[in-house]
């Protein structure tokens, strides 16, 4: 039997609101199967399954606000036999009799002796388990609109107004909220990271003139942004100082082999949010493309899933599209580095001991200095460089 947690979806996160479930007990998963939708500071993510299985128990309901790390649902995983039923509570064996001889499915059956503790009966008709699920989650039976026989409250009539009070918060409200995260993972960040920096700028003269010249030979909705090719390069340069990619854990470095890339994104209306582009080197130029515009249009929308929060390896942002020069950037924890990207603006550049005037990008590294010395960081910048020199190749 595996757990199914609440994961941490960012180093900011404490806890999450249950939207719903995408699958019930007793169906089938496999790896990869969204599941389930949560709410965060961050909007609502899809959340995905880590194991092939059944479900064999739902542990959390929708609206309720669940801890990283708490059970959300066991599932059971292959070879392990089912659990065997548990014997069917005494007041669903009184709905079942009161079914049988005659009474509306959604009539309460014949009173039960109250138990001590238990809250007094309510003068609304309900069947028992809309009873108990709504003392459960402390809702009145009176503020809820019953759709059974008669008008009588159904369990469904209960999680319905419980996942209608968990809906997402108002704009303005959930980018207070949003603020707040980033302001704390910042903080952090600044506190327990000995952040160090590098910087460089690159002559873009190459990567702009193979860019039109690649994009007159595609069709409009097929064209490639200068941000593909920073992306593939910084994808690409990884291997040449695999320190830069991965994760300072347990007081030690773990790099990781996969470049998954983290990418900056900022939300209309205010916040910004990371989420990864997986396996960015394996990727052609016109995939990653796809794959940022895709990417970038859910993480505006809100629907995310929860492994593009969390599997990033390394991050980029770019800010040369809000007319930025540069950018030092605050790593987002427990990745070790982050790329900035600044805007591609001409200016005097010396060639063959003549000036003229070329496209060059300020560029730089903002790294973990607990995983990365400054010699190496340079030597990653270079690498990004010379890879946009030959922009062909990427």
């Amino acid at each position: 039997m595996a757990d199914f947690r609440m994961p941490s979806l960012g180093a900011d996160m404490e806890a999450g609101t249950l939207i719903k479930w995408l699958k019930q007990a007793g169906e089938t998963v496999k790896r990869s199967d969204i599941i389930a939708e949560v709410d965060t500071d961050k909007g609502a993510i899809e959340i995905e399954v880590f194991e092939d299985g059944v479900i064999e128990e739902i542990v959390a309901q929708p609206g309720e606000k669940v801890p990283v790390g708490r059970t959300l649902a066991r599932i059971r995983t292959a070879g392990i036999a089912p659990a065997p039923a548990p014997a069917p509570p005494r007041e669903a064996a009184q709905v079942t009799a009161a079914t049988a001889a005659g009474a509306p499915a959604g009539e309460p059956g014949p009173p039960s002796p109250r138990r001590a503790g238990a809250p007094p009966p309510a003068h609304v008709a309900a069947s028992p388990a809309a009873r108990r699920r709504a003392t459960e989650l402390g809702l009145d039976l009176r503020s809820i609109a019953g759709t059974g026989p008669h008008g009588a409250i159904t369990l469904a009539d209960v999680e319905g107004t419980a996942a209608a009070a968990a809906a997402p918060a108002p704009a303005p409200a959930r980018q207070q909220a949003m603020r707040r995260a980033i302001a704390s993972a910042m903080a952090k960040s600044k506190r327990e990271i000995p952040h160090a920096y590098v910087t460089t700028t690159i002559d873009m003269f190459r990567a702009m003139a193979w860019l039109r010249a690649e994009n007159e030979r595609r069709s409009v909705g097929d064209r490639l942004l200068p941000a593909v090719l920073l992306l593939k390069a910084v994808a690409t340069a990884v291997p040449d100082v695999p320190e830069v990619n991965g994760y300072w854990l347990e007081d030690r470095l773990q790099p990781t082999s996969t470049v998954h890339l983290g990418t900056a994104i900022a939300l209309r209306g205010g916040g910004l949010i990371s989420p990864a582009i997986h396996d960015v080197g394996q990727r052609d130029l016109g995939a990653l493309m796809r794959g940022l515009a895709d990417l970038v249009a859910r993480a505006r929308s809100g629907a995310l899933r929860g492994s593009e929060l969390t599997d990033a390896t390394i991050t980029v942002t770019n800010l040369g599209d809000q007319g930025v020069d540069g950018v030092l950037p605050i790593i987002y924890p427990p990745q070790v580095a982050i790329v900035g990207f600044g805007r591609i603006v001409e200016r005097p550049w010396v060639v063959d001991g003549r000036i003229e005037p070329r496209p060059v990008l300020n560029a730089s590294l903002s790294f973990d200095h607990r995983a990365v010395d400054g010699h190496r960081a340079g030597l990653f910048l270079a690498s990004v460089d010379r890879r946009l020199q030959a922009p062909g190749v990427l």
